[in-house]
């Protein structure tokens, strides 16, 4: 112990887990394209062997050995076991691996013949040639003192990103494009805008030619993109460093998270503990299925085949025993030595499942990361579903876990848009979601707040397209889904029409402010800040190019919605109220209609309502929304002691009307109705004061 390889005197320690292995085999490697190896070890299962876990200490290892493993046992797909002494295996807990262009997945399958039938044959070939190799690395890096940021939730502005994609397009204008470094160049970008921390598509290892089809339109191949299928748990991505990738790329790796936490800014990391690229019965050997397919995998009825709760072809075990402490080892290592801040599970529900399949009331993994020492003060974020069913929005495990809202997403989506029944939903939305949290004993806080994701349109895309273009991903459009209460306004997709755009612009907005004024934790989609378009693609996982690529040029042409955005992020900075870790009280919020009574929630047509918010005793934000197509006016509330409403924020106007600096808001008309056009959103505020001007012109 521990698993994996340490350094220990002059040499180092290799060890792995096998419980029904004969026999294991350390290879040792010069290039990471050998076919042979320079030094093999046969473990002895008398002296290499304690319990469960097969080990060996060798004299003379240095920073950047490679190295694979060969493990041997039972082929009998019928008890779950898939040996395979032909296959070289990585270590599960390699912290890099080596890159081989291309990567052949086919070369690890467990078969010579592609036939379910087939599945008792074992494949003969050896792959050695085509399968990365483990990379042991043991240089020193300098932390300078680096600690956890450890942001209260209520400070937290999270920005979702691609690593390559933020920086990739010619226009990013870095000199690291599509690498760590080339994200570290943007972080002034970043500070500048308001994010206080970042959240990285998966960085865990995978396969980006895992995706066999070529693009129908371009016959381009595809990739696998967003990288949600990964090879090592443990490992950054290689082809993710600029400056090598022999070992280099966790180098770079804690290089960049320094340079985010010297800014202010956390790094959280999108983990794919569900399941890995080794897929279903037919896919490729990499690790698990070879070191003890039926410890890491949940196993059907008929253990040839895996259960499938992702939509990938296989299930991580995750409450057995041994999985659970392996994927908690995984969480650690990211915290201790590459001095990540938090994590969000994709499809965590699935992690609350056991061994059979069943989610599980108290899942213990769910408890042990939320309970876990060492990770006692990262931010946890669940996405509080899987592919089978499961939707645990609410009600996912313990308070500590924050949550995916995907019922915000979807409820703001629709007001704005302008379904009927949507009042009272988009009211308790903004309002923290007390109707999904308090049963759970969860607060504001739990609520990761988003209108777009990876996962969908882009904010662009929600008020271009009415319905997914996804013809490029070569699913004839069947990928993705339908779900996206979208609108087009006039036409599909862009058009330079002057009134379908004004109205593109003010729904962008709406849906960015009431972003930023929601209690919870608000999350912006990298690019939405400028327009980004996937061209009404909502599914670009196999898009490595323009199509999902951050365009910089944006940033110039749509300056109007950047500058909008930015003045969001400090107008919520500037109003704690906004922000609070606990949901409104009685005293705090009242709620009007147009005419100065209480909103009509029953009717389903209503589309327009307001909300007076006290922040103190004399200092009040009054927020009015009208979704309708009609413009309307809203009676203001009276203020004590002579006090006047002034305007910060209204969509209706045109830049720079739109939003106002703070200490420069313009003073309305008490004494009269507030106008507002259709489809828009104003906040006015009422002070003794004038607001700090520290916030800065915008």
């Amino acid at each position: 112990m521990p698993l994996g390889i340490q350094a220990m005197g002059d040499g180092v320690n290799f060890a792995i887990f096998s419980r029904n292995a004969t026999r294991v085999r350390l290879e040792l490697f010069s290039h990471p394209q050998d076919s042979a190896p320079a030094r093999v070890m046969d473990l002895d299962s008398a002296r290499n062997r304690t319990g469960d876990v097969w080990h060996i200490w060798v004299q003379g290892i240095g920073s950047g050995q490679l190295y694979a493993y060969r493990v041997d046992g039972p082929y009998e797909p019928s008890e779950g076991h898939r040996f395979n002494f032909n296959r070289l295996l990585l270590d599960p807990f390699a912290t890099a691996i080596s890159q081989l262009p291309p990567w052949d997945f086919a070369a690890a399958c467990g078969y010579d013949s592609a036939a379910a039938e087939q599945d008792l044959v074992i494949s003969k070939r050896d792959n050695s040639r085509s399968m990365p190799k483990c990379i042991f690395v043991n240089e020193p890096f300098e932390w300078n003192g680096d600690q956890p940021l450890r942001h209260l939730w209520s400070k937290t502005i999270i920005y979702e990103m691609h690593v390559r994609g933020l920086t990739i397009h010619p226009q990013s204008g870095v000199d690291h494009p599509g690498s760590y470094r080339g994200l570290t160049e943007k972080i002034p970008y970043l500070k500048t805008l308001g994010i206080t921390a970042v959240e990285l598509m998966p960085v865990q290892e995978f396969n980006e030619t895992s995706v066999t089809r070529r693009n129908p339109l371009t016959s381009q191949m595809l990739t696998n993109y967003w990288g949600y299928d990964p090879v090592a748990f443990f490992a950054p991505k290689a082809s993710y460093s600029s400056s090598g990738e022999l070992g280099q790329q966790r180098l770079e790796f804690k290089e960049m998270v320094r340079a985010f936490h010297n800014a202010g800014i956390e790094v959280i990391l999108d983990v794919v503990f569900n399941h890995t690229a080794e897929g279903d019965e037919l896919g490729p050997t990499l690790c698990f299925r070879g070191l003890d397919n039926a410890i890491f995998y949940t196993l059907a009825d008929d253990k040839r085949y895996y259960k499938d709760f992702t939509g990938t072809g296989n299930t991580i075990n995750a409450n057995h025993p041994v999985v659970r402490d392996y994927i908690l080892s995984a969480l650690r290592y990211w915290m201790v030595e590459m001095h990540v801040d938090g994590f969000r599970f994709d499809l965590a529900a699935v992690l609350g499942r056991g061994r059979s399949g069943r989610l599980l009331a108290n899942a213990p993994l769910l408890g042990r990361i939320a309970e876990d020492p060492i990770l006692r003060d990262v931010k946890i974020i669940a996405e509080a579903w899987d592919a089978a069913g499961a939707y645990e929005v609410g009600s996912f495990s313990e308070r500590r876990w924050a949550e995916w809202n995907g019922r915000y997403r979807d409820d703001v989506r629709r007001f704005w848009r302008g379904d009927d029944g949507m009042l009272g939903s988009f009211a308790s939305r903004i309002c923290g979601s007390a109707d999904i949290y308090t049963k759970s004993g969860k607060g504001p806080e739990g609520s990761i707040n988003f209108i777009t994701s990876h996962d969908g349109f882009t904010l662009n895309d929600l008020v271009s397209y009415r319905s997914k273009h996804n013809e490029a991903n070569g699913e004839n459009n069947h990928d993705g889904t339908d779900a996206n209460y979208s609108e087009n306004y006039g036409s599909e997709g862009a058009d330079d029409d002057p009134g379908i755009e004004m109205l593109r612009k003010r729904q962008i907005k709406n849906f960015l402010l009431t972003l930023m004024i929601s209690r919870g934790v608000p999350m912006l989609l990298g690019g939405d800040e400028f327009r980004r378009t996937q061209g009404g693609n909502n599914n670009a996982y196999c898009q490595d190019n323009e199509t999902s690529w951050i365009d910089w040029a944006n940033l110039e042409q749509h300056q109007e919605i950047y500058r909008f955005v930015r003045g969001m992020i400090a107008f919520r900075s500037a109003h704690p109220v906004l922000s609070k870790e606990v949901f409104y009280t009685d005293a705090e919020i009242h709620w009007f209609g147009p005419a100065g009574g209480l909103p009509n929630w029953a009717d389903p047509k209503e589309k327009q309502f307001a909300c007076l918010i006290q922040e103190n005793e004399q200092d009040a934000l009054f927020l009015i929304f009208n979704a309708g197509t009609n413009a309307t006016e809203f009676r203001l509330p009276s203020l004590p002691n002579g006090g006047r409403w002034h305007r910060a924020v209204d969509t209706g106007c045109s830049a720079p009307q739109d939003l106002i600096a703070a200490g420069e808001e313009a003073p309305v008309d008490n004494s009269s109705a507030y106008p507002l056009v259709s489809h828009s959103s104003v906040i006015l505020l009422a002070r003794k004061k004038k607001p700090v001007s520290a916030v800065g012109a915008l």
